[in-house]
């Protein structure tokens, strides 16, 4: 006795449609959320005032009863020093900004191979932002030389800051860019998040014999 294989249920054209929309929901929502996400980055980038940084260097020398690893070690320990309250006190003065802002807007940086500090200093304009730079570098300079007669080490202007050329912040091009792929990201979070429906399989159909079929049954009996 043989059966007939089991058919698979056509599809009407109102179901093609759903399975076409369906299938291309989640390109959707990733589409959507990446031009969402371009669109309010670039909008950030374009009405956020531009900040720029302005850096300034100074060097450890050793004196006569030093030497280079000693100028080294002191370069690190200036580097870190450099934003204390000490030193930020009389920059404040030359710069005629308050503590609190530089505080908030000088980074120090140091190199493990070179006895050099940089003195960075970040504002929304670039004259202000070399004159708080120089002015953190020069207070540091004095407290570092008020002391060379027991550390054996001097502190030295390599190269002072100037009035920045270019903003330091992110471009528009570059915000939006950001933007974009975080849209998409969260589009794809979301995609994996959603409660998904469950798909109903069609009931199996009965298989009903052929005629042929049929007739080689009876001829058995």
């Amino acid at each position: 006795m043989t059966e007939n294989p089991r058919r698979a249920p056509r599809l009407t054209p109102r179901t093609r449609a759903r399975t076409r929309a369906r299938a291309l929901l989640p390109w959707t929502l990733l589409a959507a959320g990446a031009v969402l996400g371009g669109l309010l980055g670039g909008a950030y980038g374009t009405f956020k005032p531009p900040t720029y940084t302005a850096t300034s260097y100074v060097v450890a020398v050793p004196t006569e009863k030093s030497d280079p690893a000693s100028a080294l070690g002191f370069a690190q320990a200036y580097g870190r020093v450099a934003t204390q309250v000490a030193v930020l006190g009389d920059a404040q003065v030359r710069s005629g900004v308050p503590l609190s802002t530089l505080r908030k807007s000088v980074q120090t940086a140091t190199s493990p191979d070179a006895p050099m500090v940089a003195v960075s200093a970040t504002s929304a304009r670039r004259g202000l932002a070399a004159d708080m730079a120089n002015a953190v570098a020069d207070s540091l300079t004095r407290h570092a030389n008020d002391t060379k007669g027991s550390t054996h080490v001097e502190l030295l202007q390599f190269s002072r800051a100037v009035k920045p050329a270019e903003p330091s912040s992110a471009s528009r091009k570059v915000t939006g860019l950001v933007g974009a792929s975080a849209g998409g990201l969260l589009g794809g979070l979301v995609l994996l998040v959603r409660p998904r429906r469950s798909t109903e399989e069609p009931a199996p159909s009965a298989s009903v014999p052929g005629p042929a079929v049929a007739a080689d049954v009876h001829g058995q009996l």
